[in-house]
């Protein structure tokens, strides 16, 4: 079997990997339009849920993967410079460029042949195999070439981001309010290695112009953005890596796959980053799709049946948690007029997924917070 792969992310790679030990006389190939060394962004983030999966699926990448990670037990919530705690959500992060040399060292091990520098500029280029993997990213060439096939449709949010990275080491997962004369701004930031940090700055599209920062060249905005947050940075400077400011596109695809071409991670759906869960799904796509084979054996087109079937119920749930994150976003000037408590509570329920008895299990000391807080303002204590 030939199985030819479109983008060498965590997705390709992945999948690369494992199919090749499913299918070990199979050529695997996979192709890259940029050099092994590059990556957008800094750091990306597991929670303890994502880990717990792939130790149970892929166990020998788990524990060859778990000793690169940078972990810790909480999160924190900073507003008003006040600290809040939420104990019980753990996560753990790791480099971008970090995790694809891993996995790219990994599928060079099993025999998987990766090109790089390779920019497809047709699907006539790679589609003379028995199955093709479009894991080319949220701008999926691939998903473009298919567009009619696949009915992807987009819905653009209208907060803006830039994803710098920091000299600045944290303790945990933060995310950091802070406002000014312009508006409103929260940094999500995190350590991803021994001497580095991501730090991921947002804000509503009415600060991002009143700011001026639609305006401003990339050095102006990294300045702008140190100041904004120069009592969370101890005088280190953010560090850009194509850190333009963005809107985030929440892309969803009618059709999963097409003839022999299917779509996995990024290039399939999209799932905002405040969940911290796009890596874990690209991850889970890879291996729902050899889990497929598993079944199905070499036949391609029930192969892809079965992991539409399987994968599919799985990552819609996600997806409308993901989106209710990313809609609580939008409405950040409403939230910065919470007490810290208050915005902390509301930030825990915002995938509408959570209930008090819930994170009263999974976050105890931060709950006893929550009903002292709560006893206070009913004996008459100030909101």
């Amino acid at each position: 079997m030939i199985i030819n792969i479109v983008g060498a992310g965590p997705a390709g790679l992945l999948f690369a990997l494992l199919i090749k030990r499913r299918f070990p006389a199979s050529r695997i190939r996979v192709f890259e339009q940029n050099p092994p060394d590059a990556t957008f962004g800094f750091g990306v983030v597991f929670s303890l849920n994502a880990l717990a999966f792939l130790e149970r699926d892929v166990p020998d990448f788990h524990e060859q993967l778990v000793s690169r990670l940078e972990s810790w037990p909480m999160q924190r919530i900073v507003h008003r410079d006040e600290r809040v705690d939420i104990d019980g959500n753990g996560f753990s992060a790791i480099g971008r460029l970090e995790l694809n040399h891993f996995i790219q060292e990994l599928c060079a091990g099993a025999g998987v042949e990766i090109e790089y520098h390779r920019a497809i500029q047709a699907l006539d280029e790679v589609n003379d195999c028995d199955l093709l993997v479009g894991a080319d990213g949220a701008n999926s060439f691939v998903r473009r070439t298919l567009d009619a096939a696949f009915e992807p449709q987009i819905e653009w949010l209208s907060n803006r981001f830039a994803w710098y990275g920091t000299r600045q080491m944290f303790e945990c997962l933060s995310l950091t309010f802070r406002g000014n004369l312009d508006g409103s701004f929260v940094a999500h930031h995190y350590r991803h290695s021994p001497s580095m940090s991501t730090f991921v700055v947002e804000c509503d599209a009415e600060t991002w112009r009143c700011a001026g920062l639609d305006r401003m060249s990339d050095e102006q905005s990294r300045a702008y953005c140190e100041r904004v947050f120069a009592p969370d940075l101890g005088g280190r400077r953010l560090v850009s890596n194509k850190s333009i400011w963005r809107q985030f596109p929440l892309l969803t695809t009618r059709r999963w796959h097409a003839g022999n071409t299917i779509l996995i991670g990024d290039a399939l759906r999209t799932v905002h980053f405040s969940i911290g869960s796009g890596t874990r799904l690209a991850f889970e796509d890879a291996i729902a799709l050899d889990r497929a084979f598993g079944e199905a054996g070499a036949n391609v087109p029930r192969a892809l049946a079965v992991f539409e079937r399987e994968r599919r119920p799985i990552v819609e749930k996600i997806i409308a948690a993901a989106n209710a994150s990313s809609f609580w976003y939008e409405r950040l000037p409403e939230k910065m007029q919470l007490e810290p408590w208050r915005l902390a509570y509301d930030y825990m329920m915002r995938s509408g997924r959570m209930t008090d008895e819930r994170l009263r299990e999974l976050s105890p000391r931060f709950m006893a917070r929550i009903a002292k807080e709560r006893q206070r303002l009913f004996n008459g204590g100030e909101k």
